[in-house]
């Protein structure tokens, strides 16, 4: 039974069989351009010296993937289930999304099978991304998830968690890097999709910037020639988790040594950044994560601007709530009364912008049951009626 939000999605998405992603011309190309009348004439000289933004063609030992959008949705642990994929896939249709990360010995043991196994039900490219230290259960889970129907397989190597770095998943990868690679090549050898690899500039700063490019270039190069077909690149490193500024100068480093395509990742919150990075990295296309928390609508503004298409509008204060109450209701109707427990961490996110916001997130917050919940949107939607 599909939820009011995934069967909006997939009125809103277009018919995958009407133009196979795998079969678009491969010269075809999306100039980047201004996001809306109102920019500045400097700024639309800017854009206009980008590089084209094209559909990107991803191979895997037997499947060939297109990506018809340049912006993906990064996964987020608890975040990026597949009610909050349906809310993205609205704005977004062509967009390749992620499941949460999934381990690979605990999908081996029965656990988080679901994640997997879900993905019969949704429309539009969506990609599994696995964790784990072992090569061996990294294939058996790669091979579960393009038999679930995964449009491509993700290697997490950057997710910065204490408890899984220290067991060797994740950014603990960066410090292994010959395990690393036996793992690209284990699931590459596994599955016919193209396996791709989310990772950092590496572990530590060092205290050079030369130098901390240079390593960044060549711990990339491994991953690209241990068979990953594209690159997502975090500007930061394990130990800066998510504190200062990304560091887009060394994923320009990185572009210019690979020849697959790299994705650019951190610090990109609006169109804006997006523009702003593509201009100082060159990269292939950009990668959104903590910024859509409560703001599904992110990837596809920016993939808007990037096709030179009207920038949809950020919802208002009213949306928004009707947005949580959605979002609420289809998490309440597959999780049960749990659902409002994991319902509570976005309306947090998404009931903003209007007098007395902070005063109704902390009601919202204490209410008991999804019924009493509902109730207070509804009730705030209809003041700011």
């Amino acid at each position: 039974m599909l939820s009011s939000i995934q069967a909006a999605a997939m009125e809103m998405a277009p018919v995958p069989t009407q133009h196979p992603q795998d079969q678009r011309p491969q010269e075809q190309r999306r100039p980047i351009a201004a996001n809306g009348p109102n920019r500045q004439m400097a700024k639309m000289h800017a854009l206009n010296q980008l590089p084209m933004i094209r559909d990107l063609q991803l191979r895997g030992s037997s499947i060939e993937r297109r990506l018809r959008c340049n912006v993906l949705q990064s996964p987020l642990a608890g975040v990026s289930d597949r009610i909050f994929r349906a809310l993205v896939r609205r704005w977004a249709p062509d967009a390749l999304l992620f499941t949460e990360m999934v381990n690979a010995t605990s999908l081996e043991l029965g656990h988080g099978r679901g994640k997997v196994e879900e993905l019969s039900d949704e429309i539009g490219p969506i990609g599994v991304q696995l964790f784990d230290h072992r090569p061996q259960a990294m294939a058996d889970a790669a091979r579960r998830a393009e038999d679930s129907g995964a449009f491509l397989v993700d290697i997490n190597m950057g997710c910065p968690v204490r408890k899984i770095a220290r067991k060797g998943g994740g950014s603990g990868l960066i410090r292994d890097p010959d395990l690393a690679c036996r793992i690209v090549e284990s699931v590459a050898s596994a599955v016919g999709v193209p396996v791709t690899v989310k990772t950092r500039l590496g572990w530590c700063n060092p205290p050079e910037i030369d130098t901390a490019h240079g390593a960044a270039v060549a711990w990339c190069r491994q991953l690209e020639n241990a068979g990953a077909r594209l690159l997502t690149v975090h500007g930061r490193t394990r130990e800066q988790r998510f504190s200062g500024a990304a560091d887009w100068e060394a994923i320009a480093s990185v572009k210019q040594a690979l020849s697959i395509p790299v994705i650019a990742n951190g610090d990109i919150n609006s169109p804006d950044d997006a523009v702003r990075c593509l201009e100082m990295t060159r990269a292939d296309g950009v990668m959104v994560g903590r910024g859509t928390m409560g703001a599904p609508w992110l990837v596809g503004q920016i993939d808007a601007a990037l096709s030179g298409r009207a920038i949809p509008s950020t919802p208002g204060p009213r949306e928004r709530l009707l947005l949580a109450s959605e979002q609420l209701q289809a998490l309440v109707e597959t999780r049960g009364d749990h659902g409002l427990l994991i319902a509570r961490k976005h309306m947090s996110w998404t009931c903003t912008g209007f007098t007395g916001a902070s005063q109704f997130r902390q009601k919202l917050m204490r209410a008991p049951t999804p019924d009493q919940a509902l109730t207070l949107l509804q009730q705030q939607q209809e003041q700011l009626a």
